[in-house]
């Protein structure tokens, strides 16, 4: 587990490509048979992936959560963005299909992670912030997450957004999770941008054809930066930045948040004309 801090707005205004990259910037979150985590202060999140092959991947606790198990003080949100996968939580058996989304709450004990073909495995995007209460353990599929189509051709940005853990789906402790898909001949998410100071936010873009890229943009509406991301890279958002992309083909991405409330339409926006 890599353990990353916070970085103040005066600090990011004078980081070059390089110091942006290594603060917000995860390059290589999943890999084969293993479990990666980045544990960020900000809102004390934790994002990571797992890609089972032949043999199930349990959940460990770190030695830096000083918990007994993973969930001892924890929830998790998951989602899968490969193969058929399976996700063992105390013995109970729930099966995702690429897009499911399974909240895991605070108090299990036992997770594994298994791919039902591991030619073909399961990959799995894990979202974890700290808890205090404990809500069920929920499985949605996409269709469960009443999707919502929004945007236009015009303004390239027709895309369909999927809630899953938010204050009218799957309940949590804090977590907000679900995911955005652009239709072909799209390529902006979110924009007009917008912040959101109470709650951080974390993007995950996966699905980007290959040789093509997203362009995301982060820092504060009057300042802002830019990361180049590639497929099945994940981005640290500020509660103070913006973060909105662009890509070079359409593509999608997952957005999750923790923080101080769960209401998905909590966002300050920015205005076009106050970019810079």
């Amino acid at each position: 587990m890599q353990i990353r801090f916070e970085s103040s707005r005066k600090e990011v205004s004078q980081m070059n490509t390089e110091a942006l990259r290594e603060n917000f910037l995860i390059e290589n979150i999943f890999e084969n048979g293993k479990i990666h985590f980045v544990y960020s202060h900000y809102d004390r999140v934790m994002i990571g992936g797992a890609i089972p092959t032949d043999t199930p991947i349990r959940l460990e606790t770190y030695d830096a959560l000083k918990a007994d198990y993973f969930l001892e003080r924890r929830e998790i949100g998951i989602i899968n963005i490969g193969g058929d996968g399976k996700i063992s939580t105390d013995g109970e058996v729930f099966e995702l299909k690429k897009m499911s989304c399974l909240y895991v709450g605070k108090g299990t004990q036992e997770v594994l992670f298994s791919s039902s073909d591991p030619a073909s495995p399961a990959v799995f995007y894990l979202l974890s912030s700290p808890a205090h209460q404990t809500c069920p353990t929920t499985l949605f599929t996409k269709e469960d997450a009443a999707p919502l189509t929004v945007g236009s051709m015009e303004t390239s940005n027709h895309r369909t957004i999927y809630k899953y853990i938010h204050l009218a789906g799957i309940q949590s402790c804090q977590l907000v999770m679900g995911l955005t898909v652009l239709q072909t001949g799209s390529v902006w998410n979110t924009m007009p941008s917008h912040v959101h100071d109470r709650r951080m936010e974390a993007y995950c873009y996966f699905d980007i054809p290959d040789n093509q890229k997203v362009l995301h943009l982060m820092g504060e509406p009057s300042e802002t930066r830019h990361l180049w991301v590639s497929d099945r890279q994940a981005i640290i958002s500020p509660p103070w930045s913006v973060h909105s992309g662009c890509g070079t083909s359409n593509y999608s991405f997952i957005w999750g948040m923790a923080g101080e409330n769960k209401d998905y339409t909590d966002m300050d926006a920015v205005a076009m004309h106050d970019l810079r």
